[in-house]
């Protein structure tokens, strides 16, 4: 099997069987493109199924000359071993030549975060009184009312919106389902949004479900959505590196913060594993420096 029709399948299984997004199955496809040129530069009659445990140590060698960051190894590697799984899956290889290869140690980075007053300052800054700003301000409310996904905001559906119940049907990672509450500020955005704005574009066919749309009456795109964040944080002035997924980090940080217990974010946010929603469980250094001062006998 050559590498062409190995991919090409590997590509197949990620979409049918693993159901998972398009950038997914790009990005998991990309890191065996990156194998493949590699093999074909040093090992150019090698086949992917011919690939040896000590080859695949030479491309891991490789990369890691390349200046990429643990965090980029790691994210090739995983998509390596995703193929090789594939492969054993089909009976098309008796062993993976990357089992057992460890991943980088990757520290764990606390993500950035917006304070109240800066989510209210970009909030505030948004321009109701047009299509665009009533759009952009339920999307930026859903993103941190809800701590939705640039790619769940984009795909959300009209009929998964169930606003008397305050709850939404949202289809995450690997196609899996989970419902989220829909808070009380996004819910009346999104419904005068819905009802007052969106009502008379002029929609395209295949489009009429999609809940936020462009000018054209198409589904809104992920860099779209970067490029309004971008400019609206240059309105205000604000001097942080903001994207769509910073207010997914704010959602998740401040209602840790507030209390909120730590497995039911986990399933708001929509993680396979708490570890992964452990990270935010960090605490503004000031506000660790005041609850120490009010209740420590000593201070």
């Amino acid at each position: 099997m050559d590498w062409e029709i190995a991919i090409k399948h590997f590509k197949n299984y990620l979409q049918l069987e693993r159901s998972l997004s398009e950038n997914s199955i790009s990005a998991y496809c990309e890191d065996v493109n990156k194998l493949k040129g590699f093999i074909k530069e040093y090992h150019s009659e090698m086949s992917p199924l011919d690939v040896t445990h000590d080859v695949a140590v030479e491309f891991i060698t490789f990369v890691g000359s390349l200046g990429l960051s643990a965090h980029s190894q790691a994210r090739i590697l995983s998509g390596i071993k995703a193929f090789y799984k594939y492969q054993l899956i089909e009976d098309l290889v008796t062993f993976s030549p990357v089992e057992l290869i460890e991943s980088p140690r990757l520290g764990r980075k606390i993500p950035d975060v917006l304070n109240l007053d800066e989510i209210n300052k970009l909030l505030g800054a948004i321009d109701l009184s047009t299509p665009e700003g009533a759009r952009n301000r339920a999307m930026i409310e859903m993103l941190y009312g809800s701590g939705l996904r640039v790619s769940e905001l984009i795909g959300l559906k009209l009929n998964n919106l169930f606003f008397e119940e305050g709850f939404m049907r949202i289809f995450g990672k690997g196609n899996k389902e989970r419902l989220v509450p829909l808070g009380s500020e996004a819910a009346k955005f999104l419904q005068t949004y819905v009802n007052e704005w969106r009502c008379h574009v002029s929609i395209k066919p295949g489009n009429e479900n999609l809940v936020f749309l462009n000018r054209r009456g198409t589904g809104i795109s992920r860099v779209m959505i970067f490029k309004i964040i971008k400019t609206l944080i240059e309105d205000v002035g604000l001097k942080k590196n903001v994207s769509p997924h910073t207010f997914r980090h704010s959602f998740a940080t401040h209602l840790i913060e507030g209390g909120a217990d730590l497995r039911a974010v986990q399933e708001m946010l929509g993680h396979e594993s708490i570890t992964t929603t452990e990270v935010y469980t960090h605490l503004d250094k000031d506000f660790l420096k005041q609850t120490i001062q009010e209740f420590h006998p000593r201070s």
